[in-house]
Formats: C-alpha cells, structure tokens, sequence
C-alpha cells in the first residue's frame, strides 16, 4: 500500500508534506503509511485518494493492497445496470450530428460512433477497422488517416503530448506501449515543429483533414461523466469534433445530406 501511494505522490509532483497539509494529516503519519510502519484505515486510503486524485480503477488497487475490498465496481458498458448512461451516450453522439463525435475507452479503443465519424474513414485500411479500433491508431497510421492529414506534423506533435502525459499521470503500461508503437510510424514530410515532434505552441490544434469533398478544419473537445461510480464509466470520454470554420461548417451538412454520397 505504501509504495503504491508514495507512486501516486510522485506523479502528481507533490511532496509528503504537501499531501500531508492538503489532506490534514499529520506529516509522520503519512511517512508511516508509505514507509509500511502504519496501516491506514479505509477512510484514510479513500482520503488520500481523492486528494491526488487517483482514477477510480487505481484506487480500487490502493484498497486492495491496504487489505480492503473495492469500492467501485467494473462492468462492461453492456450491463443492464449502465443502461441509461450508455443510452446517455448513444444521445449525445447522434445529438452531435452533422459533426464527428465517438466515444473511447482508457486505452483509446473505440466503443461507439455517430454517421458523422463514419464518413470521414475513407481510404482507411480495413485492418485497422477490424475491433477494437484504436483511434490513435487510426489516425497516424499510414494505412489510416495520416495520408489525408494535412498538417500531420502539427497532430502528431498533439497526439504524443497527450498520450504521453497520461501515460505519467496514469503509468498504465498498454499506454505506454502505444506510445511506442505511434512514434515508430514514419515522420511526415516537410516541417516539424519548431522544438521538436512533442512541442505543441497553441492555443488549439486543428485536425486539417483532406477529403474529396474539400478541406475539413476541425476542433476536438473531450467530455466525460462527472461524478462516476463505476470504473467502465469513469474511463469512457466522448471525443466529440467542431467546425472550425463557417466552409467546414457547410461541408460537414453538405455530406450529411441524402441526396449527396459521402467522401469515398
């Protein structure tokens, strides 16, 4: 137990003592609990989770190793008992219609996607659409979306700085071998940024997509449940994209339409 949490303390950067004041517990007590000398109570471990702010599925491991049961279950987004926030998901996806919104997991496999999504997959390898679809994946792959990016170097720098500071804050390992795995596809052509393939210097990073249609300049924005109870939920984000631009805009309603075919 102590070892897990002195683990946690150092990826949020945060001294003993700072914990100790932010959570009112005293400093010795604390180094007790991470040296092993004193076991915490279940309160306790639950308190010191909160203030580091540790996902629910790593907090389930500090009880556990504290000697206590869990206390948040993990079912699969199918049971019945997480009907109404799936069916909460399936609205917000078609809700975001005309625009591409999909929801993921904590490892970025893709679980669910509304039309808008779908339309924008052209070209893309069928392998890489055999599930689970990763959407990292997907998108720098050069059998995937990459070929149509249009500012590749600039996404690719955005999508390592996320994926690698969730890999510090998290340490979850499959995170981390994706990482590997991305920064190993071939470099785009032509510039990098300015400090190298990780520096991202604005404000937001548009996803400059190419399709037969036209030019698509996209936003990206990321949701997820408030206050969780459950693991499954609690690592489920929506990955909902907008228009950033009125063309974009048009282009986007303009392939939504029945009477027109989508990008193929």
């Amino acid at each position: 137990m102590g070892s897990l949490l002195r683990e946690w303390r150092q990826r949020r950067r945060m001294s003993q003592l700072d914990l100790a004041v932010g959570a009112d517990v005293s400093a010795r007590h604390l180094s007790f609990v991470e040296t092993g000398r004193s076991v915490p109570s279940r309160e306790m471990v639950m308190h010191l989770a909160e203030r580091l702010e540790v996902p629910l599925r790593a907090r389930n491991a500090l009880l556990l190793a504290a000697g206590y049961a869990p206390a948040f279950r993990e079912r699969p987004l199918s049971d019945p008992a997480l009907d109404a926030a799936r069916e909460a998901v399936e609205r917000l996806l078609a809700a975001h219609e005309p625009y591409p919104a999909l929801a993921v997991d904590r490892h970025w496999s893709m679980i669910a996607h509304n039309p808008a999504a779908a339309r924008l997959l052209a070209g893309v390898s069928p392998a890489l659409l055999q599930p689970p679809v990763n959407v990292l994946r997907l998108s720098l792959h050069p059998e995937g979306a990459a070929p149509r990016i249009a500012n590749l170097a600039e996404w690719r720098a955005h999508v390592f700085a996320r994926l690698r500071h969730q890999v510090e804050v998290t340490g979850d390992p499959v995170l981390a071998d994706l990482l590997r795995e991305l920064r190993a596809y071939p470099s785009p052509a032509g510039p990098e940024t300015p400090a190298g393939e990780d520096a991202v210097d604005t404000v937001v990073v548009p996803l400059r997509l190419v399709t037969p249609a036209g030019l698509l300049n996209l936003i990206s924005t990321t949701t997820v449940f408030g206050t969780p109870v459950d693991v499954t939920l609690s690592e489920l984000a929506l990955e909902t994209f907008l228009p950033a631009d009125a063309p974009s805009a048009a282009l986007l309603r303009d392939l939504a339409s029945p009477t027109r075919p989508g990008p193929g």
